[in-house]
């Protein structure tokens, strides 16, 4: 079984009644959405909080899930409804860029450049490091949540379209456009 059927058999046997199931969800999938919510909030007891209530509102939700997304993408999505809320409610405007050590280390175009690590190639690492960090930064919300969802989640194109209620060419379009960005800007240091 793959790990969508997992995942499915488990949701239809809580949506029966079964909390065990849904508990096992939660326990598979608690730390993934907890970093998810660090993101946004560095507190570490109210990113617990958040993490919980977004588990409480896909469990009262579940009826309602018909498996047309897969589990995670469903949660992802109840998860960043429920930080963006609360942190509305704590009169806190969501960061515009969801990630910034996460992106240096995802997206290091400078990696193998650390073989020979010397003062020169350090400096030349991080500025790529810097350079793409800027670029995600210059970059549109959807451009930039595109990006993020496939390059750092390693979300398929489907639960990003999913996740951003757009169609799949759309998403292509914006990770593509992103890329491109972000390919512009770190040209020259490569070239050089």
């Amino acid at each position: 079984m793959s790990e969508r059927e997992v995942d499915q058999a488990l949701v239809e046997r809580a949506q029966a009644g079964d909390r065990r199931a849904f508990d096992l969800l939660v326990l598979k999938y608690q730390q993934r959405i907890a970093a998810l919510i660090s993101r946004y909030l560095r507190d570490s007891a109210e990113v617990l909080d958040v993490t919980q209530e977004a588990f409480l509102k896909a469990y009262r939700a579940l009826p309602g899930f018909r498996g047309e997304s897969a589990f995670y993408t469903w949660i992802y999505r109840i998860a960043i409804n429920t930080v963006k809320n609360y942190m509305v409610a704590q009169s806190r405007r969501p960061p515009g860029d969801d990630v910034e050590a996460e992106v240096a280390e995802q997206m290091d175009m400078g990696a193998a450049l650390r073989d020979c690590a010397t003062p020169e190639r350090e400096a030349l690492t991080d500025e790529i490091a810097n350079t793409v960090q800027d670029a995600l930064n210059a970059l549109p919300d959807d451009l930039r949540a595109a990006i993020m969802f496939r390059e750092i989640d390693g979300m398929s194109y489907e639960e990003i379209a999913t996740a951003m209620e757009c169609p799949i060419g759309t998403v292509r379009s914006r990770i593509f456009r992103a890329r491109e960005a972000i390919d512009k800007r770190l040209r020259p240091l490569l070239e050089g």
